[in-house]
């Protein structure tokens, strides 16, 4: 019986090859003429529903086909799984003209005469990193005009079939099948292809890849251009080349194409904010044995004769400060000379990243034909749901056409519920972190008790101090709950965006895009906020601490700073975010597929269609880009705003971005389906929130110098108040500790044991002795210190500002090469446009069309003549 099934399923198998004499890299429907530009599937579930589903997808398909598309449906039986209908779409000639003109779609009428830029005299030495030039720029340069079906003779049309690109092409029955009705329930009428995938309707509606990434296609007719990504792009062992920005372009988008060609800039950008991040590490590094401070520290006759304060109440003991001799030497790394120099070449750098990315971005914008593009023709349309949720109409003020609007007080409504809703989660971020500084002041003492009785962990005392251990856990703990809380708010961002059901597609981008990177950047940056600005800075004085909650004692810095601790944190968080999210963006589609693909693997190539295989494939939704965004924004925020604690911050983001680049094309080329092509002319709202955190990473940095660091502590010692005019510098840990007599301690604060009768104990602050008038009162020292502080914040902000005003000044953001050829491109197009307009005219003058008079010829040459001029 088993013998017989299995023949039974050969038989079947052997049916259907003989039955399909296509290669499985087929695009084109059975007639082999007709290309597939899109597909949509579904499974014919014998449920309640089923009917209605029927009903959906027969009246859905009438109308497309009313719409003027070509339909191929593929029973189920033909399908892999037996389980599964494709119906393939395919759009004629007269429907992508039609849509063409209705999209503002810009095609080729001549072939670019302008000369291309100078040869760069770099060339040659960067030869190595280029790719082939059929690869950077698979298509020539043309003049371009937008579509009118009128004019078809002007453009320069070789081939129907191919005159349009696959990405135009599914760009167009995208946007019909967005828009086209299957029906009215509950008296609304219903339509878009979205929404019929919402209700099960439909299961998945794609683009087809043109070939398998791992090899060209059989058909002569394919381009391989996914191949083509693949071997030159996508694979990690290019991450030296450049990208092929024009055909990414081509294949995927304007809008994706933007993506890479941002993401390529700023790691470009990186390389220098790299080296230059890494040779202050290395000053640090080098300079860490000259550190009089740290020298003061270990020294047993100095820092070994140092007694300090408990860092706890009652459980603590006193301790030596030469205890703390490594992470006063770590320290000396990050919080040296260098550290304010790298803070305020970040601020210039930061300015010149974002004014060169204008002038790329105004460089891709001529290249790609999108200097005269209006976001009305793509992002300021309605939304399908807008358009289904509001029932209400008014009349439009300009088109005087009737259009579907939401009444005030309902958007009122939905307002207060999505700014309730934002304002709890950013509570929730903000809880959270008060719960890990609990945990930072509920755990010290346990640490500093385990680290001082067990005998196992003394090897490592030295190096694994009780603040270190504390502030390595905390960071851990704070980047396990920073992920906890993204995975749940990214859904109800989306949530309560659609419930405020925006107008147009760039409202929709723009408010997800706010309320993410909001949230995000609470949830992200909390924690190094208050490393930097805020611990140790509000803790008191021995016998009058001050607590949180009047139960824990606040955190103290070490002897040496908490700059280090901030580096901690910092490093933690952000190659914890990185190594997190390439796992998410690699591992996981990657596991995903192969899950998907098991079945498929032994079957005959025949049998596993082009559509079958992108169907197993993931899906890279409309907000793909907005995450990859997103990520890469976060991490601009992690190098600008705390870098002044951590130089290597740079060099961490280049070396990530590197294989960002390699892992977002190795994704989108290899394991997802094909995007739907989008045409795009800037990074959108994302320039401004970069705009705003440039300049916030100015006064960051600027208070991590004056406050989280010791250097102005240590300058106003060496210039005000140095003992040794040798050595200036020496002194300066003792100078900078105040006494505190022991016998002065309350009962609830005072130590259990002090074995050694020890009489006074030092703290890290500026005060009077006990024996003063001005008893555990500032001294006039921390008073300068506070006013050298506040003086160099106001100058560095200052000189920083000025210097980033006058670079955005002197550096255009339109290159002058590329004005002049949007000028000459512009005129040499109204000439051409102009001269066919006449030479039209002279044929109705000709063949005695009386509507064509001889004032219309005179003020056509006239028009003609005025371009010129201008």
């Amino acid at each position: 019986q088993q013998s017989g099934r299995k023949y039974n399923l050969f038989l079947k198998r052997r049916l259907r090859i003989d039955k399909r004499h296509q290669s499985k890299d087929s695009i084109f429907f059975r007639d082999g003429v007709r290309r597939i530009d899109f597909v949509l599937s579904y499974v014919e579930d014998l449920n309640k529903e089923w009917e209605k589903k029927l009903e959906r997808r027969k009246e859905f398909e009438s109308n497309l086909q009313k719409a003027g598309l070509e339909l191929e449906t593929e029973d189920k039986k033909e399908s892999e799984d037996g389980k599964i209908f494709f119906v393939k779409i395919h759009a004629p000639w007269e429907v992508l003209i039609t849509y063409a003109e209705v999209l503002n779609i810009k095609v080729p009428i001549k072939e670019n005469d302008i000369p291309s830029m100078v040869e760069n005299p770099l060339d040659c030495v960067l030869y190595p990193l280029r790719l082939p030039e059929k690869v950077m720029h698979p298509e020539p340069d043309y003049f371009t005009a937008p579509f009118s079906k009128d004019k078809q003779e002007l453009y320069l049309i070789n081939d129907e079939s191919t005159f349009f690109s696959p990405s135009m092409r599914n760009r167009i029955v995208n946007y019909i099948l967005t828009r086209c009705p299957y029906g009215t329930e509950e008296g609304k009428k219903k339509f878009g292809i979205k929404r019929l995938l919402n209700n099960g309707t439909y299961t998945a509606a794609y683009p087809l890849h043109d070939c398998q990434y791992w090899k060209k296609a059989s058909d002569p007719n394919c381009d391989s251009e996914r191949y083509t990504l693949y071997m030159e792009w996508a694979r990690f062992l290019r991450f030296y080349k450049e990208q092929p920005l024009d055909l990414i372009r081509k294949y995927y988008g304007e809008k994706i194409g933007i993506y890479f060609a941002w993401l390529g800039f700023y790691t470009e950008m990186l390389f220098l904010a790299a080296v230059v991040g890494l040779i202050c590490f290395l000053y640090g590094l080098f300079t860490m044995d000259e550190n009089m401070s740290s020298k003061e520290i270990c020294d047993p006759a100095i820092g070994g004769e140092i007694i300090m304060c408990p860092l706890c109440d009652r459980d603590c003991e006193y301790w030596r400060l030469n205890t703390t001799c490594e992470s006063s030497q770590y320290s000396h790394l990050f919080d040296n000379v260098a550290t304010l120099f790298f803070a305020i070449f970040m601020g210039i750098w930061v300015t010149l990243f974002l004014e060169f990315w204008k002038r790329r971005q105004a460089r891709l914008k001529y290249e790609w034909d999108l200097v005269d593009f209006e976001e009305e023709q793509q992002q300021l349309q309605l939304r399908p749901e807008y358009e289904a949720k509001c029932t209400q109409k008014k009349r439009n003020p300009i088109t005087q056409e009737m259009e579907p609007y939401l009444p005030l007080t309902s958007q009122a409504v939905r307002f207060c519920i999505s700014g309730a809703t934002v304002l709890f989660w950013v509570s929730l971020i903000i809880a959270s972190m008060i719960a890990v500084i609990v945990y930072r002041l509920a755990v010290y003492a346990a640490f500093a008790s385990l680290m001082e009785n067990t005998q196992t962990l003394q090897p490592i005392s030295s190096l694994l101090t009780p603040q270190l251990a504390t502030s390595v856990t905390a960071s851990c703990l704070n980047f396990v709950i920073i992920m906890i809380l993204n995975f749940f708010y990214e859904r109800i961002a989306i949530w309560i965006t659609d419930m405020e059901i925006p107008r147009t597609h760039m409202e929709y981008e723009n408010r997800l895009t706010m309320k993410m990177f909001l949230f995000q950047f609470v949830n992200y940056y909390s924690s190094c906020f208050y490393v930097a600005f805020f611990k140790g800075k509000f803790v008191g004085y021995p016998s009058a601490y001050t607590y949180m909650f009047s139960r824990w004692r606040n955190e103290e810095c070490d002897p040496a700073g908490c700059l280090i601790e901030l580096t901690t944190q910092l490093t933690i968080v952000m190659a914890g975010k990185q190594i997190w999210g390439n796992i998410q963006e690699a591992i996981v589609p990657w596991i995903c597929n192969w899950w998907g693909r098991r079945k498929a693997r032994n079957n005959p190539e025949n049998l596993y269609s082009r559509w079958e295989q992108d169907h197993d494939l993931q899906t890279f939704g409309a907000l793909g880009l907005f995450y990859e965004y997103l990520e890469m924004v976060i991490q601009f925020g992690f190098i600008t705003l705390f870098v002044a604690s951590f130089p290597l911050a740079p060099l961490l983001a280049l070396m990530n971005n590197i294989l960002e680049i390699r892992v977002d094309s190795w994704k989108l080329t290899t394991q997802y389906r094909r995007p739907v092509a989008a045409k795009a002319h800037s990074i959108g709202v994302w320039q401004e929130i970069l705009n705003g955190m440039a300049i916030l990473s100015v006064v960051t940095n600027a208070f991590i110098v004056a406050f989280t660091s010791d250097m102005i502590p240590r300058l106003v010692y060496y210039y005000a108040y140095f003992e040794n005019e040798d050595s200036p510098m020496s002194g300066y840990i003792n100078n900078s500790l105040s006494v505190f007599q022991i016998s002065d301690f309350p009962e609830e604060n005072k130590p259990k044991e002090n074995p050694e009768n020890f009489v006074i104990c030092r703290y890290r602050d500026y005060r009077y002795p006990p024996d003063h008038e001005r008893k555990y009162l500032h001294t006039m020292q921390f008073w300068h210190i506070l006013a050298a502080k506040l003086a160099f914040i106001i100058i560095m902000e200052h000189v920083v500002f000025i210097v980033k005003f006058f670079v955005a000044w002197m550096i255009p953001d339109v290159p002058a090469d590329v004005k002049a050829k949007i000028k000459r491109e512009k005129y040499l197009t109204q000439k051409i446009l102009h001269e066919y307009e006449l030479e039209k005219l002279k044929e109705r003058l000709c063949q005695g069309d009386k509507q064509a008079t001889e004032k219309e010829f005179i003020a056509t040459e006239g028009r003609m003549e005025l371009s010129r001029a201008m």
